[in-house]
């Protein structure tokens, strides 16, 4: 069957392949964009079950577009075969072997870990960023151990609107946790320890003498004010490579601390205290009175994982230089509102050059082109038109459609010249040309003819169509892991899983709560299980 689309461009079935499985049989033809046919599965595909309560933002923004929509053309992933058959018509046969017998995360398994042999401990609640931060440590080998009071962390708990429905239980108890918290918990043991007790304590520094890494994310002052901080620790493990946590830092004058009702510093801080949720928002023009101008926030706990991410690579440069150089750890700083100032360096250097604040542009970026997202028939597509070259690449596209196009470009000054073209309000001009040519036009369809110009664009997908999206399924990019307590849960592969000797690896997702605290205690603490029971009837553990 020849469409004139590479087989992950063809509309079809919404299924998820489990890895293993065989490819779907497919029999279709696609007319005027549309597929016509059938197509049956023969197994190795797992639909997942609809939940009776769902929350679904497409409801919220299609209808804005066209009441004719239908969904990004997905299809079920194509068999090794048919993907070789791709690679010979663009004439890299030889080197994508290479690459799928070097990358594909089937051949991961038995191959070395980068970080085995590393222990860790984590620490902190009421955070996701020492979490990240020790994940990716653990998806490359490192065996880590998060530590939870005996309550468990509440982020246990945390769940779209704190309702049930969106967790999933443990088989075995019934105790039921969030899904952000099982995902972001994955490699890594639980254990339950409460510090606050002697017991507890002397637990706790028996564990960091055997720790090459410890992530802790509690308000600054509190470990070291029981005896278990940097200082205490390092004398009794001085290889002990600490990584201390933070929104606004560990010192200066508004480092983080309690607030008078014992509630200490969240993420929101770290988002508001570096401008970048100030950068956010439509111009004061372009919406309605009262609300055009304000900002908005990151959909994900954007402070979090950037600091998450760079912790994690601060950690690597002081093992590295442990190893290599002074044979001993040290103390680190990292704070989600200076991790995330590292990427709102071009604002600063604004500033600096003439101490102006840069005024909301919503989606539009005023130092290119065209680079902004627009409404079309089934969603949004992003067009990027960063050159003057591009910029004519774009016009010519949309003018074989719409021909205003053409005629603006040709009649106002403002848009031959980059400099006048990237005004605001020429800005705005051509954005509301764009738009109107889109909004008969799908996703795909309007892909095609972009690409054609050469001109960078790509559709803007929804949640559920990345997770069905055949390239991404056939990598795979997201992957179903069947969870010994919680059942199937799809996950994100992590990048590094596409390493040629030394891939990541995801082996299980969160654990219930406690689940590893008798066999690291036996382990590590040569400790029985009647003094552990003991411990446990304490409330130490």
């Amino acid at each position: 069957m020849d469409t004139g689309l590479d087989l992950w461009d063809m509309p079809g079935v919404r299924s998820i392949r489990v890895p293993g499985g065989t490819p779907p049989d497919v029999s279709a033809r696609i007319e005027n964009g549309e597929l016509i046919g059938n197509f049956e599965t023969t197994g190795g595909l797992r639909m997942a079950e609809k939940k009776e309560v769902e929350i679904n933002s497409r409801a919220d923004t299609l209808p804005l577009m066209s009441p004719e929509v239908r969904p990004w053309p997905v299809t079920p992933a194509p068999s090794p075969e048919e993907v070789e058959a791709i690679y010979a018509r663009r004439k890299a046969t030889e080197f994508g072997k290479w690459l799928e017998d070097n990358l594909r995360l089937e051949k991961s398994w038995g191959k070395p870990e980068a970080l085995q042999g590393m222990k860790v401990l984590c620490m902190g609640m009421w955070r996701i960023g020492n979490k990240f931060a020790a994940s990716q440590l653990a998806e490359s080998g490192a065996e880590v151990i998060n530590i939870e009071p005996p309550g468990g962390d509440p982020l246990r708990k945390l769940t779209p609107f704190g309702r049930e429905e969106y967790m999933l239980a443990d088989r075995d108890t019934g105790e039921k946790c969030g899904l952000d918290f099982i995902s972001e918990m994955r490699n890594m043991q639980s254990i339950t320890l409460n510090i606050e007790t002697e017991e507890g304590r002397e637990v706790y520094r028996k564990l960091a003498t055997h720790a090459d890494v410890l992530i802790e994310e509690y308000p600054p002052g509190y470990m070291d004010g029981l005896g278990v901080g940097y200082r205490q620790l390092s004398k009794i493990n001085p290889r002990l490579v600490y990584c201390q946590m933070a929104v606004r830092g560990t010192w200066g004058p508004y480092k983080d601390k309690l607030s008078k009702h014992g509630q200490w510093t969240l993420e929101p801080f770290g988002q508001c205290a570096n401008s970048f949720v100030h950068n956010t928002g439509f111009p004061q023009d372009q919406l309605p009175r009262g609300r055009g101008g304000d900002p908005t926030r990151s959909g994900v706990w954007f402070a979090d994982y950037v600091a998450g991410e760079q912790a994690a690579v601060n950690i690597l440069a002081a093992l590295y230089y442990r190893e290599e150089v002074s044979g001993k750890g040290q103390l680190i700083e990292v704070t989600g509102a200076e991790a995330q100032m590292d990427i709102l360096d071009f604002d600063i250097g604004w500033y600096g050059f003439n101490q102006s604040i840069k005024a909301r542009t919503g989606g539009w970026d005023p130092n290119l082109n065209q680079y902004e997202w627009n409404p079309c028939k089934d969603g949004y597509m992003m067009i990027g038109g960063q050159t003057d070259r591009l910029w004519y690449r774009i016009g010519m596209c949309i003018e074989r459609d719409f021909p205003q196009f053409g005629r603006l470009i040709h009649e106002d000054p403002t848009l031959k010249e980059m400099g006048a073209r990237n005004a605001l309000q020429a800005l705005i001009k051509t954005y509301t040309l764009t738009t109107r040519w889109l909004r008969d036009t799908n996703r795909i369809e309007a892909e095609q003819k972009l690409m054609e110009y050469e001109i960078a664009a790509g559709p803007v997908l929804f949640i559920d169509e990345v997770c069905e999206f055949p390239h991404f399924v056939y990598r795979p990019w997201v992957y179903n892991l069947d969870s010994e307590q919680y059942g199937t849960v799809l996950y994100a592969v992590p990048p590094n899983a596409y390493q040629q000797r030394t891939p990541a690896r995801v082996k299980w997702l969160g654990r219930p709560l406690g689940k590893d605290t008798y066999e690291v205690c036996m382990k590590y603490l040569g400790m029985g299980q009647t003094k552990i029971n003991e411990y446990k009837d304490k409330g130490v553990m």
